[in-house]
């Protein structure tokens, strides 16, 4: 059950990916301002999921993943459903609002996965589901280039019912994973403060530097989803399908590496070796996707630019996920997974905004220079942090 609604949430996200920036342009009068709205109803979007994060987390620990999940889909099937019906670009930001507030059923996914596996199978658990990931990343984005052949609108309205079908199928046959002796026995208001779960996140020596490398990892990655659509139609003249046809690719790169390469990695690599590796091929794809939006603006160049990095990105995420669950106990799975999804999601608040203004303001390359920059840093904290790898003592160890 995990398995089919991990994979129909990544399919509802990525479906409306190819269309993003076709249906906002009907909306706005100045094209040259498009990356720049894209930009601002995904920040608003993750500003509201930033807000209700850490209270998703605590409600998953508290009640248990299961009802938590199924409020979040609804949620999210309204939202989408708002997006479709449009009519002006305050149509579309309420949509994204909605949508954002009830974003909280990938960190109970995340915890719920985290509840049912030992805590050293957790990094080879998490690629799995990161290969899962890849299916609906390799669907989602080919579906909705597909259906906007037919209709730019029809993508946004199947994720809405998508989402509905999550929130059934949840319903009906997700069983609950957190025993009720695991529960938290109340809610804490300090846990629930957005910002205030940094200050304690941060605070415990353990998980510090692997949070600043999730920042530094976050903030590209973020730019780049959220503008590559508006670069490969302003630098290749790419339509909806060719761009979801693009993206669907990296679905497929994603299932190859984090369904079967990444498992032989880790015994022989480590957690450590894996999150490098794919930091090291994301920095190597920001470099080829830079040069698109300066000198060579070939689509060959974006094809290889955005298989590397999106390539990258899936075992180094998986191998770091496993790696912060591995820092705290069974009782704050829900937790970590909420201060993880906050970060990200106050992360990209500010990473769509700073990528539209620099790519409308400066130069399209400019979002990519600096995810390079960052992907280098990110590189340099997790050299620096200090953590074990399981997957790797267990091979040793023959456990």
């Amino acid at each position: 059950m995990l398995i089919a609604l991990t994979m129909l949430t990544v399919i509802g996200m990525t479906v409306v990916l190819p269309v993003l920036p076709f249906i906002v342009q009907r909306y706005i009068s100045d094209h040259s301002h498009l990356a720049l709205w894209v930009g601002v109803l995904e920040a608003v979007n993750a500003l509201c999921a930033f807000l209700v994060a850490p209270l998703f987390g605590g409600l998953s620990d508290r009640f248990g993943r299961r009802p938590v999940i199924i409020i979040a889909t609804l949620g999210a099937a309204v939202g989408y459903a708002l997006f479709g019906i449009g009519g002006s670009i305050w149509v579309l930001l309420a949509g994204r609002i909605v949508q954002g507030i009830t974003a909280g059923d990938m960190p109970a996914l995340f915890a719920y996965a985290a509840d049912i596996t030992r805590p050293e199978d957790r990094a080879k658990r998490f690629g799995l589901l990161g290969a899962l990931n890849g299916i609906g990343f390799m669907i989602g984005p080919a579906l909705g280039g597909l259906l906007a052949a037919v209709d730019t609108d029809l993508p946004v309205f199947v994720t809405a019912g998508i989402a509905l079908l999550i929130a059934i199928l949840s319903f009906f046959f997700l069983p609950e994973s957190l025993k009720p002796a695991s529960r938290t026995p109340k809610l804490r208001l300090e846990q629930l403060h957005p910002v205030a779960v940094f200050r304690q996140a941060f605070s415990r020596p353990a998980l510090r530097g692997l949070l600043v490398a999730l920042v530094l990892i976050t903030v590209p990655f973020s730019m780049f989803v959220n503008n590559f659509s508006v670069l490969a139609m302003d630098q290749v003249q790419w339509t909806a399908t060719q761009i979801g046809l693009l993206t669907a690719a990296i679905g497929v790169l994603d299932i190859l590496l984090q369904g079967v390469i990444m498992q032989l990695l880790l015994p022989r690599m480590g957690e450590r070796g894996v999150i490098l590796a794919g930091l090291i091929a994301q920095t190597a794809g920001f470099a080829a996707l830079a040069l698109v939006g300066t000198l060579v603006a070939q689509p060959w160049l974006l094809i290889v630019g955005t298989l590397v990095l999106g390539g990258g990105q899936g075992p180094a995420t998986a191998a770091l996920d496993g790696v912060m669950s591995q820092q705290v106990g069974e009782e704050e799975q829900g937790w970590i997974a909420g201060v993880m999804q906050s970060l990200s999601t106050g992360l990209n608040v500010i990473a769509p905004l700073l990528g539209g203004a620099l790519y409308a303001g400066i130069s399209h390359s400019m979002p990519y220079w600096l995810g390079l920059a960052m992907m280098l840093g990110a590189v340099l904290a997790i050299a620096r942090a200090r953590f074990a790898s399981p997957s790797r003592q267990t091979a040793a160890t023959g456990a």
